[in-house]
């Protein structure tokens, strides 16, 4: 099973549209947040189930807040981050994703891509698809490929501009 993660479009969908033409076999969509009024066109193209959160910018939209999903052997926190402090630190984030017993949390907000373990929590952040932030300012999203024993291996990707 293949999960794309995404984040940040803030309702500019041309790069989603991009990964999703290159990205094939595609089983599930993850998007944290700040869709900016998206999410319907999102799930009416995505060819896939779509599950989203709502983002900081995310003024009217039915999306949750959170949410946790389970792919594989492992419950996964998702939240667009804003309101866990991820600008200062993990801390809060983590001990969110514990009370929620996952082993993974995935978050927007930064625009800064990273796949990170901390004190036994995989942190994953795919960066922003529009409005990146990290040094060479390339869009940015993520692969999870669930392998047939549950496992789950994650893969950062870049669009090429």
């Amino acid at each position: 099973m293949r999960i794309l993660v995404v984040s940040d479009t803030h309702g500019y969908n041309d790069n989603l549209m991009e990964v999703l033409e290159r990205e094939k076999n595609i089983s599930w969509m993850l998007h944290l947040g700040d869709l900016e009024g998206s999410e319907h066109m999102i799930e009416n193209t995505a060819p896939c189930p779509v599950t989203m959160v709502a983002g900081n910018n995310d003024y009217f939209t039915t999306a949750p807040m959170e949410a946790v999903v389970q792919f594989g052997k492992y419950r996964i926190f998702m939240t667009h981050g804003h309101k866990y402090g991820v600008n200062y630190g993990m801390l809060r984030l983590k001990m969110a994703a514990r009370e929620r017993r996952c082993k993974i949390a995935i978050y927007g907000h930064t625009h800064r891509p990273c796949i990170d373990e901390e004190g036994g929590i995989t942190i994953i952040n795919p960066g922003s698809l529009t409005y990146p932030r990290q040094a060479d300012r390339r869009p940015s999203y993520i692969v999870m490929d669930v392998d047939d024993s549950g496992e789950i291996a994650f893969t950062l990707k870049f669009l090429e501009e």
